[in-house]
């Protein structure tokens, strides 16, 4: 996709369409859309008079400019109520309108920041750019046939007239950009099938990205990883003929004296359930059992990309877990590479095994922060729906930093409790503890296992099982992955760093 950032008047350039948001129930119309529709003789006024355009949130309208500007056609959105407009919904509209753009089979077009005076310059030029290139996001890499998703809009412009400020713009584009480009990179990998997003080829994958983005990449294989003693990483592993793979990724800008801060992502390439297998309905989906790890690859890619000030190290321990003579039971002890022994419940409860050896592997690097990213529980589908991530801790300031970092990135967070009562539906009989706690706060307990594995220091958990895939067109997400938690934990990043 080619990105351009101009200074000057939309009505004057030509394209094959200009976009234009407007706010519902607001005249007279001024900056792009004054000057629009003065050029066209008033036929976006006449438009709002005659009720056809209300403004109400994603309303579109296309008038046809009839050659009396440069501008082919002109894509009116409604941005709803001026005092409910925010910085999602900056996104949420941009993308809105650019599918349509390519639902028409139009290759190009403009777009301005839509005269929002609640945000800088940068801050809109991101939203937008994000906004839109997430919303052109379709997996289509295995589609053979011709069809209408063939067609693709291959460049956009964003007009701005203040001269003064075009510095801004083109720096807001460019995070957006590198953001967005990083979401679709998750959203990529977390759609492939198990076939082919092995733990090989997760790896391989996280190779070719380390090489581009100048990462440091490790990957483990199971005689390293038996060295290490993961036994419970190992006990889901042993199902399955794929060979594990622990990854571990670093960024490391190379200034002295930075915070580190760990990111581990759940990377079960495909999940059967192990022999408690789950129902074969839609269990095809659960080739975003990985969608945790993917989020962790599309993080490290933005933040070499964005060059932050930080110290950051991704820890993917990828296996699938299946059904086998080999199979790990209900009833077996592990001992994880903490020492700590887990009695399995359930073996459908696997991502948060591997989890705890990632965790004890985490702590060895004393970072400020550890948080990890999981589709782990139904428990918080159930809780939460598809609209928020669940968040639990051990560290009020740093699930503070979560929450903030949420609401800039439009990646809802809603915390759930972790009290210490919660830790006696865990204890086990046979080990150190369980790895279920039965139905009572599922998604509650199942945090409380992963706390066991991080000693003091500061760390979050963040249960993506609902936000990380969605069965249905929603907003700016198509259906299938949502790479979600890239956007989240990069703004995160980026607060830390204060930029």
């Amino acid at each position: 996709m080619k990105i351009s950032v101009e200074f000057g008047e939309m009505e004057a350039k030509p394209s094959e369409m200009g976009i234009i948001g407007l706010f519902e129930g607001e005249r007279p119309l001024d900056g792009d859309a004054g000057a629009v529709d003065e050029a066209l003789g008033g036929a976006i006024s006449e438009l709002i008079g005659s009720g056809e355009f209300e403004g109400k949130l994603n309303q579109i309208s296309v008038v046809h400019t009839r050659g009396a500007i440069p501008l082919k056609r002109v894509l009116v959105i409604g941005l709803g109520k001026r005092d409910e407009f925010d910085l999602d919904r900056t996104r949420l509209t941009s993308s809105k309108a650019v599918i349509h753009i390519r639902d028409m089979g139009l290759k190009e077009f403009l777009t301005g920041l839509h005269n929002l005076p609640m945000f800088n310059r940068s801050t809109a030029a991101e939203a937008v750019v994000t906004g839109t290139l997430m919303g052109l996001y379709r997996f289509t890499k295995y589609k053979t046939v011709e069809s209408d998703e063939a067609k693709e809009v291959e460049e956009f412009t964003l007009m701005d007239r203040g001269e003064t400020e075009i510095a801004e713009v083109r720096e807001g584009a460019r995070r957006g950009r590198i953001v967005a480009e990083a979401v679709n990179f998750a959203r990529d990998l977390s759609n492939e099938g198990g076939n082919n997003m092995t733990p090989t080829k997760m790896a391989e994958k996280a190779s070719e990205m380390a090489d581009d983005y100048g990462l440091k990449l490790q990957v483990l294989d199971r005689g390293e990883v038996q060295r290490l003693e993961m036994g419970a990483f190992l006990g889901v592993a042993q199902g399955s003929d794929q060979p594990p793979k622990f990854i571990i990724i670093e960024y490391k800008p190379g200034e002295e004296g930075l915070d580190t801060i760990v990111l581990v992502g759940k990377s079960i390439t495909f999940d059967s359930g192990g022999i408690s297998i789950k129902p074969s309905e839609k269990m095809e989906e659960m080739r975003y059992d990985k969608s945790g790890g993917c989020a962790v690859l599309g993080v490290m890619r933005a933040v070499s990309e964005l060059g932050l000030p930080i110290n950051v190290v991704g820890l993917l321990p990828a296996t699938e877990n299946l059904p086998s003579g080999s199979a790990l039971k209900p009833g077996d002890v592990l001992r994880s590479s903490s020492g700590k022994t887990i009695e399995v419940i359930n073996t459908d409860a696997e991502g948060r095994l591997t989890l705890s050896d990632a965790l004890t592997y985490a702590t060895r690097y004393k970072p400020k922060a550890i948080i990890d990213l999981a589709t782990l529980t139904g428990a918080c589908v159930v809780a939460l729906g598809n609209h928020a991530s669940g968040l639990l801790g051990n560290d009020e300031a740093l699930k503070e930093k979560i929450k903030r970092a949420a609401e800039a990135s439009g990646e809802k967070v809603w915390e759930l409790p972790l009290w210490e009562e919660y830790d006696e539906q865990i204890k086990s009989d046979f080990a150190d503890v369980k790895n279920v706690g039965g139905r009572e706060g599922g998604a509650i307990t199942a945090a409380a296992f992963l706390k066991k594995f991080v000693e003091e220091y500061p760390w979050a958990h963040l249960d993506i099982a609902g936000t990380a895939w969605t069965v249905e067109e929603r907003g700016y997400f198509s259906k299938g992955a949502t790479g979600v938690g890239v956007r989240l934990i990069v703004q995160f990043l980026r607060n830390w760093v204060g930029e």
